[in-house]
């Protein structure tokens, strides 16, 4: 797989994570643990969405399973696995949009629309998270950069240290990867929030093109390993 269709994927993972947490009064589509501080956040404050952000975590989680059992039953129907759940995560992703762009902006992310289009943005996600565990494991996460980012700074601690030649070479080259990563995501983030500042719910176009261009990627590179002669691969 080229490092390109991770790193497509961790800017679209930064973008909808901050465009939902903008639009949706802080709701964390992505890595949905953090809506637990979010929580106590709006209890404390008084604010909307308490209920949307308890809801996403069960929906999470239940997305996972069936993206799982769904993706053990495609090859006995002749479908693609990875390529029908990048598809499945545009669709998600084009329905958010919708939902975002036909209703939002929301006043209440508790009403029934607003909740429907975060679950939509959560369902995404949980499939994006399922697609980097189940079939991109060697690349760095796509929706939370918080181990990245700590493994990025011990290679260069101990790079700074000093490794052994081997050992260095090793490092250099996972920090190149993780830290690609980092600066992908960390620019999905910037970019949604500005463009969310500029055009509102509107920002949620962005996401499902991020996703076809993933699937098209994904496709392209199956063709291309398709068409290399035999004795090719090394």
């Amino acid at each position: 797989m080229k490092p390109s269709l991770p790193l497509l994927m961790s800017l679209n993972g930064g973008f909808v994570d901050t465009a939902g947490f903008l639009a949706l009064q802080g709701l964390f589509t992505a890595h949905v643990t953090g809506n637990f501080v979010t929580i106590g956040a709006a209890l404390v404050h008084g604010t909307s969405g308490a209920l949307t952000k308890l809801v996403a975590l069960p929906v999470f989680c239940s997305v996972v399973i069936l993206a799982r059992w769904l993706g053990q039953g495609l090859p006995a129907v002749g479908l693609p696995v990875l390529r029908t759940m990048l598809v499945l995560k545009m669709l998600l992703l084009a329905a958010g949009a919708a939902f975002a762009i036909g209703y939002g902006p929301f006043k209440d992310s508790d009403s029934g629309l607003a909740m429907l289009t975060g679950m939509a943005l959560v369902s995404a996600m949980a499939i994006q998270n399922a697609v980097h565990r189940l079939h991109l494991g060697s690349a760095p996460p796509t929706t939370l950069m918080t181990g990245t980012t700590t493994q990025v700074m011990i290679d260069i601690a101990d790079l700074l240290r000093g490794l052994p030649p081997e050992e260095a070479t090793v490092a250099r080259a996972r920090l190149r990867r993780m830290a690609s990563s980092v600066a992908v995501f960390a620019a999905g983030c910037a970019a949604a929030a500005l463009i969310y500042n500029r055009v509102n719910v509107w920002c949620f176009a962005v996401p499902p093109v991020l996703a076809a261009c993933a699937v098209v990627l994904q496709r392209s590179t199956r063709e291309g390993e398709a068409a290399q002669p035999a004795g090719s691969h090394r």
